[in-house]
Order: structure tokens, then C-alpha cells, then sequence
């Protein structure tokens, strides 16, 4: 980061685990924090504020994001990248503009992380219904952002039913569960402890693919042909070179098609956003 890392890396360090901690200050110190890397996550940027949409947050958040993402393909091109940044229906298709700015693109290891959008998704169906939370899969697909958030409850796992009022009040919720948590914090900031838990979740699930573990499936807004959109979130089967499979959108209810038609244009003009800004990018 630009500040306080030696700080937070020796707070860190301390936890009695494997991981040995190591903090790096500054643009100087870049090329020596990325060397040899196999995972990327990157969450640098401003967070929202009450009133703010995650698009909002573009100009500050795209820049840091282009100069991150070049450093990354310059020091580490074969490394895993993991984009929390808002907002991510832009910062992805900036992550991919700059790696094939430096010919070393590859749409299977750039993933934007919307775990958060599962993990709240999985967390509403069961307080609604009275369930274990860590029994329940929900696929979140679209975007990370408002209506493009669509949560696939047709497909949850255990199988739950809704009223179609209580359904559209559930999905609401999830779409805007970001926004629930900026008001609640009432200036200090978004979510960060929910986000670092899906953060985690999402890239423990990516290092165990890595390592060989088999069967394991995460959504992420990605490179994608599911769609008429260039970059959409789905279940993805994970596995040592990152997307081994699309899983794709399956079967899903009349409701939920029309969410994904009306998300189309929002997220196609974030994405244009992001590839425009990258394509100006210095």
C-alpha cells in the first residue's frame, strides 16, 4: 500500500500460522512485492460513501487498478489476479485492456471477486428460512453491481421456496446489501469484514484448485461468451491454470431471465467504461 504497511505486516506476522509476512511501502517497492508471485488480490482503492454508487468510485479506483494490474504484468504476467477494486464491472475489463497492452493476456487467471454476493446471498436464505448458512448455495451471477447482482435462488441448494413478493424483497436485499452497510457505517466507510471473509473464501477456494484440488466451483465476474456481454459472473470450475470450465447460467426461472436482460445495458456500459479508460490509459 502507499501507507502503514510495515505496521499492519508486523501486527500480522505475529498469528501463530505458516504464512510469513512481509510488508512493502510504495510505487518503489512494486516490482520487489510482485516478484515471483502465483496470487494477486488486489482491494487497493477508495471505498463508498453514503450517496455514492460503486461507478462513483471510477476515476479514483481505475487509475490505481491500471498502475496495480501493470506492475502485475510486468513482474508476475502468470500470476492469478483477483480483483476486489469497485467498481469490478469496470476494474476487470481494465485488468484485461492492460494485460494485452503488455501481450500477456490470459482471461483464465483474471478473475473480479463477487464471493461477497454469495456469501450474502446464502446468509438471507437462511436467516428467512431458518437454515444453517453453511449448508446453503446460492449462485450469484451478472455483475457486482445493483441490478446487475442476480442471484440464482431457483437454483440454491437445499431447494427454497418463496412467495414472488418475498422473492423480489429477497433479491433487493442482496442487490443492495453493499449499500445497507455504507449507510449503517454513515461515512466511515463499506463492508470490509464481510468482504475480507469472501475475499478469503474466494481465494483459499482458488489455491486449493491450484494445488490440485478437485471439483471446486466459485462464481467470479469474468472473460465470458455466456451472454451478449463480454465479461459476466457464473459458477466456474477452478483448477491449477485458474477457469478449467464455464459452468455456464443452467437452468433458471422466468423471473430471473428478465433480471438478466434488464442488468444487460448497466453492465455492458461499465464495461465499455473500463476498456475505454484502459485503451487512454499512460
Amino acid at each position: 500500500d502507499i501507507a502503514h504497511t510495515p505496521g499492519v505486516a508486523a501486527d500480522l506476522s505475529h498469528i501463530e500460522t505458516r504464512a510469513n509476512v512481509k510488508g512493502f511501502l510504495g510505487p518503489e517497492q512494486l516490482p520487489e512485492c510482485l516478484k515471483g508471485c502465483n496470487v494477486v488480490v488486489i482491494p487497493a482503492g477508495v471505498p463508498r460513501k453514503p450517496g455514492m454508487t460503486r461507478d462513483d468510485l471510477f476515476n479514483t479506483n481505475a487509475s490505481i487498478v491500471a498502475n496495480l494490474t501493470s506492475a502485475c504484468a510486468k513482474h508476475c504476467p502468470e500470476a492469478m489476479i483477483c480483483i476486489i477494486s469497485n467498481p469490478v464491472n469496470s476494474t476487470i475489463p481494465i485488468t484485461s485492456e492492460i494485460f494485452k497492452k503488455h501481450g500477456v493476456y490470459n482471461p483464465n487467471r483474471i478473475f473480479g471477486v463477487t464471493t461477497l454476493d454469495i456469501v450474502r446471498a446464502n446468509t438471507f436464505v437462511a436467516e428467512l428460512k431458518g437454515l444453517d448458512p453453511a449448508r446453503i448455495s446460492v449462485p450469484v451471477i451478472g455483475g457486482h453491481a445493483g441490478k446487475t447482482i442476480i442471484p440464482l435462488i431457483s437454483q440454491c441448494t437445499p431447494k427454497v421456496d418463496f412467495p414472488q413478493d418475498q422473492l423480489e424483497k429477497l433479491t433487493g436485499r442482496i442487490q443492495e446489501a453493499g449499500t445497507e452497510v455504507v449507510k449503517a457505517k454513515a461515512g466511515a466507510g463499506s463492508a470490509t469484514l464481510s468482504m475480507a471473509y469472501a475475499g478469503a473464501r474466494f481465494v483459499f477456494s482458488l489455491v486449493d484448485a491450484m494445488n490440485g484440488k478437485e471439483g471446486v466451483i466459485e462464481c467470479s465476474f469474468v472473460r465470458s461468451e455466456e451472454t451478449e456481454s463480454p465479461y459476466f459472473s457464473t459458477p466456474l470450475l477452478l483448477g491449477k491454470n485458474g477457469i478449467e470450465k464455464n459452468l455456464g447460467i443452467g437452468k433458471i426461472s422466468p423471473f430471473e431471465e428478465k433480471m438478466i436482460a434488464e442488468a444487460m445495458s448497466e453492465l455492458k456500459a461499465s464495461i465499455k467504461k473500463g476498456e475505454e479508460f484502459a485503451k487512454n490509459f499512460k
